[in-house]
């Protein structure tokens, strides 16, 4: 499986929205300059989101936009889905009449795929983005605790 550009971003976007306090507002452009994205990209990445009912958006001179559930209630599957649609291993796993072996996703490599694609489905909803973002300050507190001094 190979998750696209936009995939990536919106699980940039939501951990960096996850990292903040519930509700809080961040407009597109500071988040696209914090988080390098191209704005015009991440704002097409937002609809997507506000559609799946993670972010939401405020207009006007307060606009921007926050999250619209709890980050312990978002998970890496929702975003895939959210940015990509449903994601599949193999193609016979959605479409058994797809098959060029015309087996109907009835094969031993059909069976071993579907097992690999619900352990994927589950490690996926697993991890949330409240986990992500506790990780995420970590690695920055060990970033920060390394990262030279400069004496200007």
């Amino acid at each position: 499986m190979k998750l696209n550009q936009a995939t990536d971003y919106a699980f940039r976007m939501v951990l960096h929205m996850s990292m903040l306090p519930f509700g809080q507002k961040v407009t597109g452009g500071v988040l696209a300059e914090q988080e390098l994205i191209p704005e015009r990209f991440l704002l097409k990445i937002m609809r997507s989101l506000i559609a799946a009912g993670i972010m939401k958006s405020f207009r006007g001179v307060d606009g921007g936009f926050s999250l619209n559930r709890e980050p312990k209630d978002i998970s890496m599957l929702d975003i895939i889905r959210a940015v990509e649609g449903e994601a599949y291993l193999q193609r016979c796993l959605y479409d058994a009449g797809s098959c060029s072996k015309a087996c109907m996703g009835h094969c031993a490599v059909n069976e071993a795929m579907a097992v690999i694609q619900n352990q994927l489905v589950e490690q996926m909803q697993s991890v949330t983005f409240d986990k992500l973002a506790a990780r995420e300050r970590v690695i920055l507190e060990e970033l920060q605790a390394y990262k030279p001094q400069y004496k200007g």
